[in-house]
């Protein structure tokens, strides 16, 4: 082994450039971060930070005892010996592309060594040179990474990943002669996005560090969140290692959403750490719920004193179990017996802040180191280890097979002529053909693209007690994700809280709330599709999906849950209804009244109170009222084809029998009396016996049924749906206004000429044709009717008041125009009498004149054989 070193420092934290070279038949070359970033004010590239235990010296320990596994296991590689050239990182892409500038020297050397006919002839010509490196493992940013791939690549160098995860490096196009033992930031991104979508956050903010492995693994994160309709509230980016002012600019816009309260960070630790702080600051912990990348991982440096903030945040672990024995092999470790290690002498003074004698003597410290200081004192194992193990195996196991297939002799010590030095396109094909067994007991494979299958741990930061009543922080492994599978243990969890207590009450990151029952989404925020406010359907609509509400047809109702339509019960009148009981009631009084006064007439048909009220004209009148009372029927009655041509006919029909023979009768009495205020009368009037009488009647009564004909052809009768408001159906006749109006307006006009014939004969002597009465009668229909138009058509219950105002009408002219003879017939019977219906000798008639003075005595005979 040979160590090369280098002075180049002022600071007293900036160590000297150093490397690890071991010799070999074939030299494997690594990058490690054995010191950290240098700050951002410090220009010069050959300065690093403070020295990184987990990351640079826990790696180069595991990967110098690798190699002596590999090295002293008979079945890889026999007789073959592997050497390394081991450089420092420093987690920073000018130092890292400064040390690879001596791998690819060693490279050039050996292309123009090989190209010499002959090396040993002149030998002063040609100084020999360090053997080239096969490969390189590292280094462990994905930023550092690609850009020394960017110059291995252009020497067809093979480089091995073992904690590079950007996706970019998945592509090669760009990358050919890259390949990775740790899985892409795509599968971390998927993971994530499960992980998200198990808990149900809909609703989320984005911080990434500045950089390839932040930006292109949130960007995937992205893509996936669109796809799985998770909302972005806010996405931001800051640098790793940027001033606080940076980190509370994040927070403070990551508070202008507070319904996002988690925030998934694809970042690197620090950059976790920065945040953490900066929410400390601003009085914002505990209310978000920071899910960190494999960046955060479960690294002690990211949360050291800061743990309260930090706690209930959760984190991706990349797969790879602890290797115990290298607890007990670093352990062991002591200045004095590590001497192959560089680093280790100059890492132990900063490490327990003392000195040891010697040309690196840190003179930071003025206390002696006396040997017995602890490595096990706030020690964590780096959680990447594994990785670095399976890196060292891949490139072992591609030699041994490449080996086996270039070189004839594999018993022979070193390597063969066609090995010397090692092709590295070559080389590269069975790195990415390799497959064997991990030290975990994973198999392990790659892809074209050469990347291994995902596995990852869910780890969530928590405070836990001791048994002693005391507390402390640590990291529990809380769920699992295995090639796309997600496990979660959500009861073991520890949610972040404002007041820094234990709680187990799940954090929610949703904009808004879930609508209730009856409620629609509408999307606020620019049309944000987890964002809304919740809108209630309107009384006749349903909840046809979570943002739209549809109308139910005519007819048809939301049922309770408004999930669907229901049909409305189809109202119609029934014949329980108070108001159908009360119509009929009054139509079977009418009945029984209208029956005993017809047979009260037909008894008495011969008696002079009969033949005064002129038989023939009654008794189509006593019809007319039957049938009056017997329209009630089919008004109450359910609608259908009968029963609406029945109420389409019935009114207008019965009606014309009463007011036809009343006009018939009054016009008679009208022409009777105008013709005595002649002086001389030379002739009877015209048309003045019965039977003309029930002709004229007849002729308006099918004057009547004509009209009633018209409008069934024109307006044909049937029952219909009408909808009074949304919630309601009614069955009814489709009975038009028109359909009303003009059967009935005919029988108006009946009633118009009645009661004007009544007015005209006012003043008849009081036992000459019951003109009173008639006037009566038709004064009292008048106002009936007059009611009857605004109640009707300003009333939604039309059918009762149609019922009614029949009703009235018949009993009116039932009770004026018949009782009063009912009486002398039944209770007057010696008013019965021919005497009794003599014209009074003195007469006032008022038609045509003022006064008619004139007396006439009509004979009983005559005014009998008249009628």
């Amino acid at each position: 082994m040979t160590q090369s070193t280098s002075s180049s420092s002022t600071k007293a934290h900036v160590t000297k450039r150093r490397i690890i070279r071991m010799d070999g038949d074939i030299i494997i070359g690594a990058l490690f971060p054995v010191h950290r970033q240098p700050p951002l004010k410090i220009a010069f590239t050959s300065q690093c930070g403070e020295f990184w235990e987990q990351y640079g010296i826990h790696r180069i320990e595991m990967f110098l005892r690798t190699l002596d596994a590999i090295n002293n296991d008979p079945n890889i590689l026999p007789n073959v010996t592997l050497g390394c050239d081991i450089r420092d990182s420093c987690w920073y892409s000018p130092v890292a592309l400064e040390r690879s500038i001596d791998f690819i020297k060693n490279s050039i050397a050996s292309v123009e060594s090989s190209n010499l006919t002959s090396a040993a002839a002149n030998p002063q010509c040609h100084k020999p040179r360090e053997k080239p490196i096969a490969g390189l493992i590292g280094p462990g940013s994905s930023t550092v990474t690609i850009q020394v791939q960017n110059l291995l690549s252009l020497f067809n160098i093979p480089q091995i990943g073992y904690s590079a995860t950007s996706l970019d490096l998945s592509d090669k196009s760009l990358y050919k002669f890259f390949l990775r033992v740790v899985p892409s930031d795509k599968l971390q991104a998927r993971a994530l996005i499960d992980v998200v979508r198990h808990f149900n956050w809909t609703y989320i903010s984005t911080v990434y560090t500045e950089g390839n492995y932040g930006f292109s693994g949130i960007t995937e994160f992205q893509n996936m969140a669109t796809e799985a309709n998770i909302c972005e509230a806010v996405s931001d980016k800051v640098g790793n290692n940027a001033e606080d002012a940076a980190y509370d600019k994040v927070i403070k816009n990551l508070k202008g959403k507070p319904n996002a309260r988690v925030v998934v960070c694809f970042c690197e630790g620090m950059t976790i750490r920065g945040l953490l702080k900066a929410a400390k600051r601003l009085g914002a912990e505990g209310h978000f719920l920071f899910i960190g990348s494999d960046g955060w991982n479960v690294r002690k440096d990211v949360v050291e004193h800061i743990e309260p903030s930090a706690m209930g945040g959760l984190s991706i672990k990349l797969y790879s179990p602890e290797i115990e024995d290298f607890n007990r092999h670093y352990f062991s470790l002591r200045p004095k017996n590590n001497s192959r290690n560089v680093w280790f002498r100059e890492f132990w003074q900063e490490r327990f802040e003392c000195y040891i004698e010697g040309p690196d003597r840190d003179l930071r410290y003025d206390t002696e180191c006396d040997g017995e200081e602890r490595l096990q004192d706030g020690f964590e194992q780096d959680a990447k280890l594994g990785f670095v193990v399976n890196a060292m195996y891949t490139m072992a196991h591609a030699l041994h097979q490449m080996r086996n297939d270039l070189c004839t002799n594999t018993s022979e010590v070193g390597l063969c002529a066609e090995m010397s030095p090692v092709n590295g396109t070559i080389f590269l094909q069975y790195l990415l053909n390799v497959s064997f067994t991990s030290y975990s007991g994973d198999s392990l494979m790659f892809n074209r693209n050469g990347d291994p299958p995902g596995r990852y741990e869910i780890m969530n930061f928590q405070r836990l007690l001791t048994d002693n009543g005391t507390y402390y922080y640590d990291y529990v492994h809380v769920g699992d994700w295995d090639s796309g599978n997600l496990t979660m243990n959500r009861e073991s969890i520890q949610w972040p809280s404002p007041s820094h207590g234990v709680t187990s009450m799940e954090v929610d990151s949703i904009c808004s709330k879930p609508c209730e029952n009856g409620k629609v989404k509408q999307l606020t925020q620019g049309g944000l599709h987890c964002c809304w406010v919740c809108i209630a359907c309107k009384q006749n609509e349903i909840v046809l999906d979570e943002s739209t509400c549809r109308a139910c047809a005519q007819g048809w109702m939301p049922n309770e849950d408004l999930s669907g339509c229901l049909m409305i019960d189809i109202e119609h009148m029934q014949w329980g209804d108070t108001e159908a009981v009360v119509s009929i009631g009054f139509a079977c009084i009418g009945f029984v009244a209208t029956i005993w006064v017809s047979l009260i007439f037909v008894r008495h048909h011969n008696t002079p109170v009969v033949k005064a009220s002129t038989r023939e004209l009654s008794y189509i009148i006593l019809i007319g009222i039957f049938i009056s009372y017997l329209t009630t029927f089919p008004l109450v009655a359910k609608p259908n084809l009968v029963s609406c041509y029945m109420a389409r006919v019935l009114p207008g029909f019965s009606f014309s029998l009463i007011y036809g023979a009343l006009v018939t009768k009054t016009n008679r009495i009208a022409r009777i009396l105008a013709g005595s205020k002649k002086k001389i009368m030379t002739r009877k009037p015209r048309f003045m016996s019965a039977s003309a009488q029930v002709v004229i009647t007849c002729i308006i009564i099918g004057i009547e049924c004509a009209i009633i004909t018209v409008m069934l052809i024109l307006e044909p009768a049937d029952s219909m749906l009408t909808y009074p408001s949304k919630t309601r159906v009614k069955l009814v006749c489709n009975t038009t206004t028109i359909g009303i109006v003009v059967p009935l307006g005919f029988d108006c006009f009946l009633i118009v000429m009645c009661t004007l014939y009544a007015i005209k004969t006012r003043n008849l002597p009081e036992n000459f044709n019951e003109a009173k009465f008639i006037g009566f009668s038709m004064y009292t229909t008048c106002v009936i009717w007059l009611a009857f138009v605004p109640i009707y058509f300003g009333s939604d219950n039309k059918v009762i008041t149609m019922c009614l105002a029949i009703t009235l009408s018949a009993s009116v002219a039932l009770i004026l125009l018949f009782f009063p003879k009912i009486y002398i017939i039944v209770c007057k019977p010696e008013r019965n009498a021919r005497s009794a219906f003599t014209t009074s000798k003195d007469v006032r008639c008022h038609i045509g004149s003022a006064s008619a003075n004139q007396s006439r005595s009509l004979s009983a005979s005559n005014d009998s054989k008249d009628r």
